[in-house]
């Protein structure tokens, strides 16, 4: 098994980065990950014995792998009995938990991860990651390896995950129709419009009558050409619609081995470069200094697309003087239906903390209560069908950051016609490197043959399996 494993990690090392995930910026710090003590047998474990079977747990070490601060913020706030020692430590009963963080970029994480993963056979109880995270663009990397443990072996049943949206599961389900992982979120995207901008420019900020100025692309487009008249951007750049776009294809990037560029992808080039040749928007790398502009009136950006985490984490909402800051942001579900991201939780295989791991997940990922608390205090959409819509009808939700709307309803909305057909394991590579490519196209340094071919080859180089 052990040749097997390291063999099928070592070709998936390959997917390279894009830093694409939840929480957006991946500023963090990497831990150390060793650590000294003989195992011994959990007896104040924080978990509830009653509830979780912890038949086998010796470890006193808990392993966590991530790249940011996402999950470790809702462990911390939200489930019961962790305490914080430091920045990169905590407690759970008697268990000390270690957060391995290292940033997605250029590829850190999963470089980092796969190493780790190479030597858990061999390593000491201690020092063996017991969970990590993945996104969607890299899910099947892991989840077709031995490395990630089947969620039943966790003990965690169908019943238990029965109202969670499927396509949350089929990220994360292996070739073999195995589930491997459970995200505690949904990233189903609408469109967030800054409020003055809409008062000013359209005469209105309602997003029922916003949403007439962004129902299609034309009219999002026609849009733009309004909102430049008037001094904004109607977005900060080309990337910001890209997701849109690419999660509305028809085909997969690679069809039979062979690279594959999708009519919807095509589209977003000729649109992008339409608006930007017009003064509409930049091409600014999500992320960056300049693209976060926006997130200040001073800015004069329009628009961003975005799901639910992306309020929270990526749009300065606890910076005094951002737009998000004053509840300046309203919501409206734009030209189409989209996704971005998500953070699923995976159980590695050789865990001595299988029911610790187990209990995170079902208290993070199926407690209705831990998951409503998380909405109301940061703004995220939880992977509850019931919890969903339940809360899209409650008129006391409102959210600050968008002025008091309540939102969920247009993520529930959004979030049943996600269609997950289309997703490979080469997604995370092609999508960096097309926007790579392109942006070289937007600014006319290249023509659109001489960039195509620079994607082409760029592919190529990172899965040299494929042809073009």
């Amino acid at each position: 098994m052990k040749k097997k494993i390291i063999s099928a990690l070592l070709c998936a090392s390959m997917v390279a980065t894009m830093v694409a995930g939840c929480g957006g910026s991946s500023d963090t710090t990497s831990t150390d990950n060793s650590n000294s003590g003989a195992a011994a047998p959990a007896t104040e474990s924080g978990f509830d014995a009653a509830e979780t079977d912890t038949t086998g747990d010796e470890g006193k070490v808990l392993n966590i792998y991530c790249w940011n601060e996402e999950f470790k913020s809702r462990l911390t706030d939200h489930y019961p009995g962790y305490e914080e020692v430091d920045a990169t430590s905590g407690k759970i009963g008697d268990v000390t938990v270690k957060w391995n963080i290292t940033p997605n970029d250029d590829n850190a994480y999963q470089n980092n991860l796969d190493a780790t993963l190479l030597k858990q056979e061999s390593a000491a109880a201690d020092d063996k990651i017991d969970l990590f995270l993945v996104e969607a663009d890299y899910a099947l990397k892991y989840v077709d390896t031995d490395y990630t443990m089947p969620v039943a072996d966790l003990g965690i049943t169908d019943a238990d995950l029965a109202n969670q949206y499927q396509y949350t599961k089929d990220i994360v389900t292996d070739s073999n129709g195995v589930l491997k992982g459970v995200s505690w979120q949904g990233c189903p995207g609408v469109l967030f419009y800054n409020r003055d901008a809409a008062k000013e420019v359209l005469g209105t900020d309602d997003p029922d009558e916003v949403q007439k100025y962004v129902s299609d692309w034309d009219t999002f487009n026609d849009t733009a050409e309004t909102m430049k008249a008037a001094g904004y951007k109607m977005t900060s750049s080309v990337n910001d619609t890209y997701r849109v776009y690419s999660n509305n294809v028809t085909s997969k990037w690679v069809e039979d081995g062979k690279i594959n560029i999708d009519d919807n992808i095509m589209k977003w080039v000729s649109d992008s470069k339409e608006l930007y040749d017009a003064g509409e928007t930049e091409t600014y790398e999500l992320w960056s200094d300049d693209w976060k502009k926006g997130f200040y009136p001073e800015g004069k950006v329009f628009c961003y697309f975005g799901p639910a985490w992306f309020v929270n984490f990526s749009m300065a909402a606890d910076t005094e003087g951002s737009i998000g800051y004053n509840g300046g942001w309203g919501a409206t579900p734009g030209p189409q239906g989209f996704y971005w991201g998500g953070t699923w939780i995976c159980g590695a295989t050789g865990t001595d903390n299988a029911g610790l791991v187990k209990d995170i997940i079902l208290k993070m990922t199926t407690d209705e209560t831990i998951m409503k608390d998380i909405v109301v205090k940061d703004d995220d959409f939880v992977n509850n069908k019931p919890a969903m819509e339940a809360m899209a009808a409650d008129t006391s939700y409102q959210s600050k950051v968008l002025g008091g709307q309540n939102p969920l309803a247009m993520y529930c909305a959004s979030v049943e016609k996600l269609d997950l057909s289309n997703l490979s394991a080469y997604d995370q590579g092609c999508n960096e490197e097309f926007q790579n490519a392109m942006k070289n196209y937007f600014e006319g340094n290249a023509s659109l043959d001489d960039a195509l071919d620079l994607f082409y080859k760029a592919v190529v180089e990172k899965y040299p399996d494929l042809t073009y």
